[in-house]
C-alpha cells in the first residue's frame, strides 16, 4: 500500500489486474457514497421541515451546503497537483463521518448552515462533492480513451443505482416512527447511518494506491488546457445555476407541499426516478458512440428540461410524477458524456485540476439559485422555480452546441 505512481503510470504500462482492482475499488467506494446521498437528499428537508423551519429557512441550507462543496471541490483543484490523491480521498470520507454525526447535533438554523457548509450531505443529486474529482482522475489515468466513456458511464450508473436504493432508505424514519421513537430520534438514526457509510468508503479508499496528479516539479495546475477548461466552467455554471433552482431537495420539499406526499410514497418515487438515471449512463455511453459526446449532451438534455418545464403546470400528482419521471429518465445522460469529454480534452497530466476547475465553479453556481428558489416557491406558483431552471438549461444547451460542435475527442475524429 506505500506504492507511489507517478503520472506515466497509467493503464498503458500497469498490470490489467491491478488496474481493474483499483476501478473497482473506486467503484465501490462511490456506491457506498451514493448509498448515503440517495436518503439523505430526501430526509434532508424533512428533518428540516420537522425542526419547523420554512422554505426559505430549507433553501438557504441548500445554499451553504452546495457553497462549501464548490470551495472544497475548487481547493482540491489546487492541493491535488502537490498531495497524495488516496490521502484527500481518505481526508473526504473522514468528513462525510464526522458530518453524519455533528449534523443531528444542533437544532438551530445558524449551527445547521454552518454544518451544511463544512459537512459533505448536498441537497442535490448526481455527482458533486470534493471527491468527484479526484476519484474521475484517477478513474481517466486507470483506463485506456476508448474505455473512457464506458468507464464514466458504469461509475455513474453504480453511483445511480446505490442511490436509488438509498432513496428507498428514506422511508425508515417513517418505520421507526411507528415503532415509537421521536421524530427527531429516528432522523438521527439516518445521519448516524449516514456516518457509518463514510466509514465504509474510508475502508475502501485504504485500499488504493497512492498517486499524484502531477509530477513534483511541475508549476502551474492547468497550462495549455487553460482556454479550453475555462470555457467549458463558463457553461458548466450556467447548467448549474440553472439545476440548482430545481435540487433534488427542493423538488421533495415542492411534492411535499404541493401534493400532500408523505416521506414513504417520496421515497419509493425518488427510488425509481433514480433507477431511471442510471440506466440512462450506459445508453449515454451506447449513444455517445453513434452521434458524439457533444450531441449525446445537448439532444438529450433539452427534452429533459421541457418536460421539468411541463410538470409545474400538470393539474395532478400522476401526470407531475410522470413527467419528472421522464425528465429523470433524460437528464442525467450528460453526466458521464460531459465528464469524458472534459477528460478527453485537456492534457493528461491536467486532468485532476480540470475536473476540479470545471466541477468546482458548478456546485458555486449552483449554491446561489436554491436560495432564490426557496423565496420564490412561497409565492402563489411555486413552480415558479422549475419553470426558470428548464428555460436555463436550454439555454446552456444550445450554447455548448454553438461553442464546443467542432472539438471533438480523439476517438471521434476521422483519421
Amino acid at each position: 500500500m506505500d506504492e507511489k505512481v507517478s503520472p506515466a503510470n497509467t493503464a498503458k504500462n500497469q498490470p490489467a489486474g491491478k488496474v481493474r482492482r483499483d476501478v473497482m475499488i473506486l467503484f465501490a467506494a462511490r456506491a457506498a457514497r451514493g448509498f448515503g446521498d440517495g436518503f439523505a437528499v430526501i430526509i434532508l428537508p424533512a428533518y428540516l421541515s420537522a425542526l419547523g423551519f420554512d422554505p426559505i429557512a430549507i433553501g438557504i441550507v441548500a445554499t451553504a451546503s452546495l457553497l462549501g462543496s464548490a470551495l472544497f471541490t475548487m481547493a482540491v483543484g489546487y492541493l491535488a497537483p502537490r498531495f497524495d490523491l488516496r490521502s484527500i480521498l481518505l481526508g473526504g470520507a473522514l468528513l462525510m463521518v464526522a458530518t453524519g454525526v455533528v449534523f443531528p447535533a444542533f437544532q438551530s438554523l445558524a449551527f445547521i448552515v454552518v454544518v451544511a457548509f463544512i459537512g459533505t450531505i448536498n441537497p442535490s443529486a448526481g455527482d458533486i462533492g470534493l471527491m468527484i474529482p479526484v476519484e474521475h482522475s484517477m478513474l481517466a489515468r486507470e483506463v485506456p480513451d476508448r474505455e473512457r466513456t464506458r468507464t464514466f458511464a458504469r461509475y455513474s450508473l453504480i453511483g445511480a443505482l446505490a442511490a436509488a436504493s438509498g432513496s428507498l432508505a428514506a422511508a425508515i424514519p417513517e418505520l421507526l416512527v411507528a415503532h415509537g421513537w421521536s421524530q427527531t430520534g429516528a432522523f438521527a438514526a439516518m445521519f448516524y447511518g449516514y456516518a457509518a457509510l463514510g466509514v465504509i468508503s474510508t475502508a475502501f479508499y485504504r485500499w488504493l494506491p497512492h498517486a499524484h496528479a502531477e509530477a513534483a516539479h511541475a508549476s502551474a495546475p492547468l497550462g495549455r488546457s487553460r482556454g479550453i477548461v475555462y470555457k467549458l466552467a463558463a457553461l458548466f455554471s450556467l447548467d448549474a445555476f440553472a439545476g440548482g433552482f430545481a435540487v433534488q431537495s427542493l423538488v421533495a420539499l415542492w411534492l411535499f407541499q404541493r401534493f400532500g406526499l408523505s416521506l414513504a410514497a417520496a421515497s419509493i418515487f425518488f427510488f425509481w426516478s433514480s433507477l431511471l438515471a442510471a440506466f440512462s449512463y450506459p445508453v449515454a455511453a451506447r449513444l455517445s458512440r453513434r452521434i458524439g459526446l457533444i450531441n449525446t449532451m445537448v439532444f438529450t438534455h433539452i427534452p429533459s428540461s421541457v418536460c421539468l418545464i411541463l410538470a409545474t403546470f400538470a393539474p395532478n400528482l400522476v401526470t407531475t410524477l410522470g413527467l419528472l419521471l421522464v425528465r429523470s429518465a433524460l437528464s442525467q445522460m450528460d453526466v458521464p458524456t460531459r465528464t469524458s469529454y472534459v477528460m478527453a480534452v485537456v492534457a493528461p497530466e491536467e486532468r485532476t485540476a480540470a475536473a476540479s476547475v470545471t466541477a468546482g465553479p458548478r456546485t458555486l453556481a449552483s449554491a446561489i439559485s436554491p436560495g432564490i428558489a426557496g423565496v420564490l416557491m412561497t409565492t402563489p406558483f411555486s413552480g415558479l422555480p422549475f419553470v426558470i431552471c428548464g428555460a436555463l438549461k436550454i439555454a446552456y444547451d444550445v450554447g455548448l452546441l454553438m461553442s464546443f460542435r467542432h472539438i471533438k475527442p480523439s476517438e471521434e475524429r476521422v483519421p
